[in-house]
């Protein structure tokens, strides 16, 4: 998380650590003296944020208990959040929980006890679900198939001073226009942050939804060039070390040097292609 906060520039960060492989929490800010901790758990970091011409507020981010059999957990914890502070207050987050069945779509019928239970807790801590702009489905399972299951699981849950505080506030849901899969392998490769740079900066006034398109459009048609075709690549680099192997030029050996670590380089960007694909996620790319 310190290489990512430097990545991207903020000033400000708090973690929780996993438990083991399970769990972990991150909350990022720009401005370092903007933010306060006030508490935090495995499921959730509590900070207060201070305006510098305004009303300080409060942000809780929450990650609801996904075992429904415990999702009490998560109930009790709005509830006791709730006593800690009175400021405006806003929880966002992937709450794993649903305040209406029409959240959603295909598959068995929500539980009623679970948005009973959920709907209950939101009264009990003074908290409303705001109403969410665009698609109202944030996680999906199946798609295209007879078991294509859709849930809106994200949420914000404000109470009345952060409405009156912020009253011109919305929820968006941005979703993207095509699919996209980042490959870890591409990092191996320089032009990769070269694209994504050429991308991000190509329009200083576009949002960071149109900048996260248009570098994603760029990393996919280059992307092809790296990992669509790794047999055509490791036998061109064969090819070469053939015609180079054994030769006393100085220039020759140096083309086969290169062919050799171009061979290595492929090798690796292989074996971490395949990784992300697998649950073996004790395999370390490498030798």
């Amino acid at each position: 998380m310190e290489w990512v906060q430097l990545k991207l520039g903020y000033q400000g960060m708090f973690v929780v650590d996993s438990v083991g492989r399970s769990g972990g929490l991150a909350m990022l800010w720009q401005e370092k003296d903007q933010v306060e901790l006030m508490g935090f758990s495995q499921s959730h970091i509590d900070v207060r944020v201070n305006m510098e011409h305004g009303t300080p507020w409060r942000l809780t981010g929450l990650y609801g208990e996904p075992n429904r059999a415990l999702r009490r957990r998560t109930w009790d914890l709005l509830r006791n959040l709730s006593r800690d502070s009175n400021l405006p207050w806003c929880v966002i987050g992937d709450v794993n929980n649903v305040v209406d069945v029409c959240d959603k779509l295909g598959g068995s019928q929500y539980p009623s006890w679970l948005i009973e239970g959920f709907n209950d807790a939101l009264q009990d801590a003074g908290l409303t679900d705001m109403d969410i702009v665009g698609h109202q489905f944030t996680w999906e399972r199946g798609r295209d198939t007879n078991e294509w299951m859709e849930v809106r699981l994200d949420r914000a849950l404000v109470n009345l001073e952060w409405m009156n505080l912020f009253p011109m506030a919305k929820l968006y849901n941005l979703e993207a226009q095509f699919r996209f899969k980042f490959e870890n392998a591409w990092m191996m490769e320089p032009m990769c942050e070269i694209l994504v740079q050429d991308g991000w900066y190509s329009d200083s006034g576009e949002s960071i939804f149109q900048k996260l398109k248009c570098c994603s459009k760029k990393l996919a048609i280059w992307g092809q060039e790296v990992t669509g075709n790794f047999s055509g690549r490791i036998k061109s680099c064969k090819v070469a070390m053939q015609q180079y192997r054994g030769g006393r030029d100085v220039d020759l050996k140096e083309k086969y040097r290169e062919a050799r670590n171009e061979l290595t380089k492929i090798l690796s960007q292989r074996e971490v292609f395949w990784r992300q694909r697998s649950k073996q996620l004790w395999l370390q790319a490498g030798d």
